[in-house]
C-alpha cells in the first residue's frame, strides 16, 4: 500500500460525537494515557461483549457492525459507533475482528483498507478455519499489519464477564500492545506460537470446539431419546450423578432445553454449524475422518433449517424429530 493511501483520511467523520482528536502514535498514546484506541469490527454476541469490556477497562473503543442497530446499544457503555469499517479503524492502535467467518472478515477488512495504518496490530478472533486464517494473514502482510490469530474459548456469559480464554499466536515483539486487549476480554491467554499465519491458535480452537460440539449433540440426543422412550430426564441425571459420566455442561445445556431457555443463545446453532464444518474440513485436509463432527454438523444444519439457527446450539435437540412430529 502506498504511503499516500496509508495516510489518507476521510474528509468527514459523520456519525462521531465530540471533537476529533489529532492522531497519536501508539507509543505516544500509551505514554500519555496507558490506554489504547481499539476498533471492534463485528458486534454479535461475542463482539459486543468484548467491546463493552474494552470500554470498561478504559480504552477508547470504536465499533462497527453491518447492521448498525445491533451496535447502537454499546453507546451506553461509551463505545463510539462507526458508519463504516474504514471509519472504525481510523488511527486505531489495535483492530479486533469478531465476525461470522473468514470470508466476512476478509470482506470487512478490505472495506477498512483505505484507513488502515501499517504497523497497526490486528487481533483476528473470528473462528475462520486454518485456510481462512492463512488468507487473512496474507491480507495483513499486504497492508503491513501485525497479525495475531486470536480466537477465544467461551460463550455469552464468560464473554460478558470478561472471562474468556484467549488462544493467541503472533510475534513476541508487539505483544505488549495486544496484551491489554486480551486482559480486558479474557481471564487468561494461552499462546500458541509466534506466527499467526500458521494458525496455531485456531488449530487448538478447532480441537476444543470438536469436543464442545460432540458433548452438545450427545446431550440433545439423550434428551430426545428419553422423550421418545417415556423416560423422565431427571432419572438419567440421578443415575450419573457424581460419577465419571456426570458433568456440569451436560446439566447446563439440558436445562436450556427442558426449561425452554434457548434464547438469547450462549452460542447459536448457525454459528456452531459453521464451526463444525470447519472442523470436518480440517480433519479431512489432514487425513483424519471425524464421524462425530460430521454428524454434529449435519444435526446443527438440520436444526438451523428447521428455524432454530438463532437459538442456543443445544437446540440441535430438535433435529432428532421429524418436522411433523410433536417435539
Amino acid at each position: 500500500m502506498s504511503a499516500s493511501r496509508a495516510g489518507r483520511r476521510p474528509a468527514e467523520r459523520a456519525g462521531w460525537s465530540g471533537a476529533v482528536r489529532p492522531h497519536r502514535t501508539t507509543e505516544e498514546g500509551e505514554a500519555m494515557t496507558g490506554k489504547l484506541t481499539v476498533s471492534v469490527l463485528g458486534t454479535g454476541i461475542m463482539g459486543a461483549a468484548m467491546a463493552r469490556n474494552l470500554a470498561r477497562a478504559g480504552h477508547t473503543v470504536r465499533a462497527w457492525n453491518r447492521t448498525r442497530a445491533k451496535a447502537e446499544p454499546l453507546t451506553a457503555d461509551g463505545v463510539r459507533i462507526a458508519d463504516s469499517p474504514a471509519q472504525a479503524v481510523q488511527d486505531a492502535d489495535v483492530v479486533l475482528t469478531m465476525l461470522h467467518d473468514g470470508p466476512a472478515t476478509l470482506d470487512t477488512m478490505r472495506e477498512a483498507a483505505p484507513a488502515l495504518r501499517p504497523g497497526t496490530a490486528w487481533v483476528q478472533s473470528t473462528t475462520a478455519g486454518i485456510e481462512g486464517v492463512a488468507e487473512l494473514a496474507a491480507f495483513a502482510g499486504e497492508h503491513g499489519l501485525v497479525f495475531y490469530d486470536a480466537p477465544v474459548l467461551g460463550t455469552r456469559e464468560p464473554a460478558e464477564a470478561g472471562k474468556l480464554t484467549v488462544l493467541a499466536a503472533g510475534p513476541t515483539e508487539g505483544r505488549d500492545r495486544v496484551t491489554p486487549v486480551f486482559d480486558a476480554v479474557g481471564a487468561r491467554t494461552v499462546w500458541n506460537g509466534e506466527d499467526g499465519a500458521l494458525a496455531g491458535a485456531t488449530r487448538l480452537k478447532l480441537v476444543a470446539n470438536s469436543w464442545v460440539l460432540a458433548v452438545t449433540a450427545a446431550a440433545g440426543e439423550a434428551l430426545a431419546l428419553s422423550k421418545a422412550l417415556g423416560v423422565d430426564p431427571q432419572g438419567f441425571f440421578d443415575l450419573v450423578a457424581g460419577g465419571p459420566l456426570d458433568m456440569g455442561y451436560l446439566r447446563a445445556k439440558s436445562d436450556l432445553v427442558l426449561e425452554d431457555r434457548l434464547t438469547p443463545p450462549q452460542f447459536a446453532v448457525g454459528t456452531a454449524a459453521k464451526d463444525a464444518r470447519l472442523i470436518v474440513r480440517a480433519g479431512l485436509d489432514h487425513g483424519v475422518r471425524l464421524d462425530v463432527a460430521e454428524a454434529a454438523a449435519a444435526r446443527m444444519e438440520r436444526a438451523a433449517a428447521g428455524g432454530h439457527a438463532d437459538e442456543d446450539m443445544v437446540a440441535a435437540y430438535f433435529a432428532s424429530f421429524d418436522e411433523k412430529s410433536d417435539s
